[in-house]
């Protein structure tokens, strides 16, 4: 199955250290990100949309900097997974805050994925008043 590597990136007006709960955490993520989203052992998540259950795995994770989940089951051999990255800049010489997102899966329509983002970003900088 063909996959897209969708890449993105959005200024917020929020500090990384006040962003990264929300890119970070379950309780984060069911803010804006999935309608429902659970800790499992093992850092796994269970995200919940439309009422189906995707597991994911994290696979990394640096404090204030950035977080990726790994979605298992989504590819046959298992060794090409769909995946969510979340990265956390702050330029140095504006001090503004940029959320670079990656978004590897099998829906390989650019347009569609970058109005998908603009919506949960939008819902993202609300919350954090951006």
């Amino acid at each position: 199955m063909e996959k897209l590597k969708f890449i993105t990136e959005y200024e917020l007006r929020a500090s990384p250290k006040m962003l990264f709960p929300y890119i970070s955490t379950a309780s984060g993520l069911s803010q804006w990100f999935a309608s429902k989203v659970n800790t499992m052992p093992e850092q796994r998540f269970d995200f919940q949309w439309d009422n189906e259950s995707h597991i994911a795995r994290q696979v990394s994770m640096r404090q204030n900097k950035g977080v990726r989940f790994e979605f298992l089951n989504t590819d046959d051999n298992e060794s090409d997974n769909n995946y969510v990255d979340f990265r956390v800049d702050q330029s140095e010489l504006t001090q503004s805050t940029f959320l670079r997102v990656t978004d590897y899966s099998s829906t390989t329509d650019e347009e569609e994925l970058k109005d998908l983002w603009d919506g949960l970003i939008d819902k993202l900088k609300e919350i954090v008043g951006s």
